[in-house]
Formats: C-alpha cells, sequence, structure tokens
C-alpha cells in the first residue's frame, strides 16, 4: 500500500519532517504501508531512508501529480482547495495538513468544511501522527461531483433576472 504526500507549489518543510521522520514511517508500516511517495516542493533537508521493507521516493515538483494520487491508498497533503479537489474527485482518502504558519489562512476554512461533510480528516504538522494512527478511510464520505447541470440551470436564471 502506498501513501502519496505532496505540498503543491508552496514550502511547507514541517509537514514533510513529520512524514519522512523514522517514527512516522515506523507508524506508516504498523498500519500495513510499504511506501511513501512525497511531492517535496523546496524541501532542502536530508530525507531518511524508511525502515527495512519500507520504500520512500521523493521529488521536487511535477507537471502533473495525477498518477501519484490515482496510485495512492491514502493520500496526506497541504489543505489547498486545487489539490484537495483533485484528491476527492479521484475519490481516494485524504488527510488535510493545515500549515498554520500562512499569513490569512483560508486552508483552516477550507479543512473545517471538508471535516463537516465527512470527506476528509483534518491535522497539523503537529497533530499528524496522532490522526493517522485513529482515522479510518472507510468512514469517508465521497464527495459528490459537480453536476454541469444545475451550474448551467443557476447561469440562466440569473441571465433571465
Amino acid at each position: 500500500m502506498n501513501v502519496f504526500v505532496t505540498v503543491g507549489t508552496t514550502s511547507f518543510d514541517k509537514l514533510i519532517s513529520t512524514v519522512t521522520s523514522p517514527t512516522f514511517l515506523k507508524v506508516l508500516q504498523s498500519r500495513g504501508y510499504t511506501s511513501l511517495t512525497a511531492q517535496i516542493g523546496r524541501y532542502h533537508h536530508p530525507i531518511p531512508a524508511g525502515p527495512d521493507g519500507f520504500s520512500v521516493r521523493c521529488y521536487a515538483y511535477s507537471p502533473s501529480i495525477q498518477d501519484d494520487i490515482a496510485a495512492a491508498d491514502l493520500v496526506i497533503s497541504h489543505a489547498g482547495a486545487g489539490t484537495a479537489l483533485e484528491v476527492l474527485r479521484l475519490g481516494k482518502p485524504l488527510i488535510v495538513v493545515i500549515n498554520e504558519d500562512l499569513m490569512g489562512n483560508h486552508q483552516t476554512e477550507l479543512a473545517d468544511e471538508l471535516v463537516r461533510g465527512g470527506h476528509v480528516f483534518s491535522a497539523t504538522p503537529r497533530t499528524l501522527e496522532a490522526v493517522f494512527s485513529e482515522s479510518d478511510p472507510v468512514k469517508l464520505k465521497p464527495f459528490q461531483k459537480a453536476d454541469p447541470a444545475v451550474f448551467r440551470e443557476f447561469l440562466e436564471c440569473v441571465a433571465t433576472s
């Protein structure tokens, strides 16, 4: 089983240092995961090797992370709207990690709304291990795909008003 981690186009060193720590990698392995793929952005610190029988692969950026998301059994991501919606559209279990260091943090609002809907789990780098250990992806509700007809009807209503 594979975990995919992404920080998007931002720098989120606390998330990467948390998910690549030997302690967290052992927790992943204890839950049956065998590999971690991480899109690490501008992170420039050494990445430790995983425990025996556990693979760790990291890269800075990619034109598309869709294949990594599709191959993942679990996604751990910054709480950016674009990434969260892409992961949910692909039907993957998601833990959004809020970057508390951002000014005017919209990530908290998005994460709270997605948690209220039962679509994601939410954490900070400090609480990620506990949230992961207590989470059960089976309990997450699928995210409803957008219905273009509803949007079209809305536009027609607005245009005729």
